[in-house]
């Protein structure tokens, strides 16, 4: 075994940084616990010299007791030890600290308890004696990154949750306000529709905050999916469902490592990729405990089927598959397409158009498609044979006729949003239809001059001239 008086190999690199614990400052705390005191300074040298904080402990029964009085992150534990073994003993970790990650170490053949324990997930990998210095050295940063992750993962959704229950207060407080005047229901489920409306906005926009490129993204896919969902004709309430469905479409992704957020899907492994078609699943569960967001929910769930049949996860095909997640694919794709998503390069929209064009009947549905492409070229809709390429244009027109853009110094007090105003970083300052006083001139301006960012203001123009 590799103690302090029998050879080993000497690490050869710098030590590995330790990783703390997430939200938590100084160095990891690592527990070791075997009856062997050769083997206990072995490993406390060794981890302390890659810069960790170390307890040791001569017994399972020590070991629970430093686990009950401080906050442990890792326990390295021996196999065999005197009342008890290490895989019992991790058990009790296990089940007391579930958070703590556990390593075990083993000098006999016992294979098959160690391999059931690994398949198990009682522990997150074991080491033989006499061990490398290095490798073990890694696996313990490895564990901690994995923790650390995991912890964060939770925390993200988390979030996710809490914000899914201020909906639920939301659309409860729709229902107290039954027993008010007609007049007065009218006016508060306004208020409060907007607000339903402007926290949805909010809500997808947490997932826009961690990468630049993805600013505006949902806003955009809303936008388009609503005018498409509009030009085939849908019930109103078809058509806002689409919208929000629009709006939400990503939130399967607030947990999503930045190394995934950052990788096109065409250059994911299939790890990552599994990883990834999980978000829209994710996105329907955290959704389907609102009543009213549930068709919403359900086209956010099958956006990544496919109409040729070879989707995912149900693999539906035609029009088995709702109306509202077929409009999703293709406006979530042509706006995936030029933000870098979904392929390494940036198509341009006419790129973009062709992309969608290219794969109807296979990706998408060939009557939105068509709708679609029609859309973007201003005209009306035609077959796919008599499109000319060089009719698709750059940029979809404003949705605002009537409205225009100044600069912060240019806003005075009664002038009303025409857009929702949205900060660089991606979170929405003011819903559109906002009037601004003073004292959001002064913010305005404050804003600019503080974060060093020009704000991109749209305000209604006075009926005079319209």
């Amino acid at each position: 075994m590799n103690t302090e008086t029998t050879d080993h190999k000497p690490a050869s690199r710098a030590p590995l940084p330790a990783t703390p614990a997430a939200g938590e400052s100084g160095p990891a705390r690592i527990l070791c616990v075997d009856d062997e005191p050769d083997v206990l300074a072995s490993l406390r040298r060794v981890l302390k010299d890659g810069g960790y904080s170390v307890r040791i402990a001569d017994s399972a029964a020590t070991g629970l007791q430093i686990l009950q009085s401080e906050p442990i992150d890792l326990v390295i534990s021996d196999m065999r030890m005197p009342q008890t073994d290490g895989v019992r003993f991790l058990g009790q970790v296990q089940e007391q600290w579930p958070q703590t990650m556990r390593i075990l170490l083993s000098s006999r053949a016992d294979a098959e308890l160690i391999a059931e324990a690994v398949n198990s997930g009682l522990i997150y990998r074991y080491f033989a004696k006499p061990w490398d210095d290095d490798d073990i050295v890694l696996q313990v940063r490895l564990a901690l990154e994995r923790r650390a992750f995991e912890q964060e993962k939770a925390r993200k959704e988390q979030i996710a949750l809490a914000r899914t229950e201020e909906l639920k207060a939301l659309n409860a407080s729709l229902e107290q306000n039954m027993s008010a005047s007609q007049d007065e229901l009218a006016q508060a489920n306004r208020r409060l529709k907007n607000n339903f409306i402007i926290s949805l906005k909010v809500f997808a926009s947490l997932i826009e905050t961690r990468r630049k490129h993805m600013v505006g993204h949902a806003r955009r896919v809303a936008d388009l999916a609503r005018k498409l969902a509009s030009r085939l004709d849908l019930e109103p309430a078809l058509v806002q469902e689409v919208f929000v469905a629009g709006l939400l479409h990503d939130i399967g992704k607030l947990a999503f490592p930045d190394g995934l957020l950052d990788t096109p899907v065409a250059s994911m492994s299939s790890r990552q990729l599994h990883e990834y078609r999980q978000h829209p699943a994710r996105a329907e569960e955290l959704l389907m405990p609102l009543q009213d967001l549930r068709g919403a929910a359900a086209s956010i769930g099958a956006q990544m089927e496919r109409f040729d049949g070879t989707g995912f996860p149900r693999q539906l095909s035609g029009r088995a598959i709702l109306v509202g997640a077929r409009i999703l694919a293709v406006c979530s794709d042509y706006d995936n397409l030029q933000i870098g998503l979904l392929a390494p390069r940036l198509f341009t929209p006419r790129e973009a158009l062709g992309v969608i064009e290219r794969s109807s009947g296979k990706r998408y549905d060939p009557w939105v498609v068509d709708a679609f492409s029609a859309m973007l070229r201003g005209k009306p809709g035609k077959s796919s044979a008599e499109k000319d390429e060089s009719d698709v244009i750059e940029t979809p027109a404003p949705a605002d006729l009537d409205d225009m853009l100044i600069d912060a110094a240019d806003v005075v007090a009664g002038m009303v949003l025409s857009r929702d105003l949205i900060s660089p970083g991606g979170l929405m300052m003011l819903p559109s239809g906002h009037t601004i006083n003073d004292r959001l001139i002064t913010k305005m301006n404050e804003f600019e001059k503080t974060d060093n960012e020009k704000l991109t203001i749209y305000i209604k123009k006075p009926v005079a001239d319209a």
